[in-house]
């Protein structure tokens, strides 16, 4: 899963650099505070965790139209280091692809990234079997951004503040796997490569023009390895598969509803675990481990790229397991028109199940 997560995150660093366009250098410091989103990882909260990004942007000017729907956006890439404060946890790095997008006059930013990171300090069952963090030394890296950004204040130096969200997770394929997230106040300069004023090209579609689109039918496999809650239960191959229809709202979005399967074999040994862990519970080792769910959605079309968002609640679930509403934040990449490939992040509230590897249709 990790080979593939890189080749997947190489094929879209191929798609960004196939446009050459000034860019700049941005450097952040950040402090904050891990969030407690499970009692489980109350002992590693002990201080306030700090650390700096450093970045490389290239910006658009709208040579492609979706650079001038989306307000002449930068993509880049970007590593940050992170020191959690904490004897368990240690530090991590990360190293990752975003986009930032621009809002009130270019003055407010959003990013997002999607990358790698890399523990100091994994979980070990004898020497740091304290960490119920990170189960793997190698795991997933997102982060949001949202900041005041001014360029060129003093000669081609600029400045930027704001606020930091990022997580850190190997989506389960190992246990232990809580997770960390990291909410974080960040302050930090940039600086221009080129003293050229930005010369956009103005969107020529009218400012009200439509985009209409028959509904489409998507048949998705999502597929990976997970393991159950507890260490050592095993790795298993998962199959998920999605079943949904979506309708174009507009040139960015659509929204979809339709229906998951869940085969996770995890779950099946787990439930034969708990079994025989916790008599107390009557639980039927030959309980169904197979669930099914209702799932609504909205996915934002970017360029070859885009960003999917679901929400689902299980239908069919004969083990009382996790809650019966789960999330899903995904990266598709359409291949051709009506092929995609993608990665995603299934998780119950705060708690990640499953990192996807997908491949799907969209007639």
């Amino acid at each position: 899963m990790k080979k593939a997560l890189l080749f997947f995150l190489f094929s879209i660093s191929l798609t960004f650099a196939q446009e050459k366009a000034p860019g700049y250098f941005d450097v952040q410091l950040f402090r904050g505070n891990v969030i407690k989103h499970t009692d489980d990882i109350g002992h590693l909260i002990t201080g306030h965790p700090d650390g700096f990004l450093l970045s490389y942007n290239w910006k658009t000017f709208g040579k492609n139209e979706w650079e001038q729907v989306y307000n002449y956006p930068d993509y880049g890439i970007s590593f940050h280091y992170l020191d959690f404060k904490n004897q368990y946890l240690g530090y991590n790095v990360a190293l990752g692809l975003h986009y930032n997008f621009y809002f009130f006059n270019r003055n407010l930013m959003f990013r997002i990234s999607q990358g790698i990171g890399i523990t100091s300090n994994p979980y070990d069952k004898e020497t740091n079997n304290k960490n119920n963090a990170f189960g793997t030394k190698v795991m997933d890296n997102t982060y949001f951004m949202l900041q005041y950004k001014k360029e060129n204040i003093f000669n081609r130096i600029g400045f930027q503040a704001g606020f930091m969200l990022t997580h850190f997770s190997n989506g389960r394929f190992k246990a232990p796997n809580s997770g960390i997230n990291t909410f974080a106040l960040n302050v930090g300069l940039n600086y221009n490569l080129s003293n050229d004023k930005p010369e956009f090209i103005v969107d020529s579609l009218p400012a009200k023009a439509s985009f209409k689109e028959r509904i489409k039918y998507n048949i998705v496999l999502r597929t990976g390895v997970s393991e159950g809650p507890v260490p050592n239960l095993g790795q298993r191959q998962f199959y998920h598969f999605g079943f949904y229809a979506d309708k174009r709202i507009g040139r960015k979005s659509a929204l979809q509803i339709g229906t998951d399967v869940f085969l996770s074999r995890y779950l099946k040994d787990y439930i034969e675990f708990s079994a025989v862990a916790f008599p107390e519970k009557d639980i039927n080792p030959d309980t169904d481990y197979k669930r099914i769910g209702l799932v609504v959605g909205h996915e934002l079309f970017i360029n070859k790229l885009s960003i999917e968002t679901q929400l689902g609640y299980y239908i069919y679930k004969p083990f009382n397991y996790e809650t019966n509403i789960y999330q899903r934040l995904g990266a598709k990449y359409y291949i051709y028109k009506n092929i995609f490939a993608g990665v995603g992040l299934k998780a119950h509230g705060g708690r990640a199940e499953a990192g996807e590897l997908s491949i799907g249709i969209r007639l």
